[in-house]
């Protein structure tokens, strides 16, 4: 049986924060990739109010095996107090595909 593989989504505040983030993930092999998509709004409750942002998104492909240690790397170099980290486990894809992002990931 193939590991549990997914998708982790997070936000970054800034272009450069996002690419520092997705460097480490990939050449700590906590990630098989990490696509950074740019420009993206999010608006959200912070400390009692309601805050609208830009802020960068990052889409990382992992195993559930590597999600704890990815979560901690990112907390570890985040601007934020609280780090969206969000697992969502692929029930399905191509087998070549499953087994590249199994490969490339601890």
């Amino acid at each position: 049986m193939p590991p549990d593989i997914g998708i982790v989504f997070m936000t970054a505040a800034n272009r450069e924060e996002a690419g520092l983030i997705a460097r480490a993930l990939v050449e700590q092999r906590l990630a098989a990739c990490v696509q950074i998509v740019a420009d993206i709004r999010s608006l959200y409750w912070w400390e009692g109010r309601l805050c609208d942002e830009p802020e960068i998104l990052c889409i990382a492909k992992t195993t559930a095996a590597c999600f704890d240690e990815l979560a901690a790397e990112v907390r570890r170099l985040h601007s934020y107090a609280v780090p969206e980290i969000v697992f969502v486990p692929i029930s399905d894809a191509a087998p070549d595909y499953w087994r590249w992002v199994a490969e490339v990931t601890k």
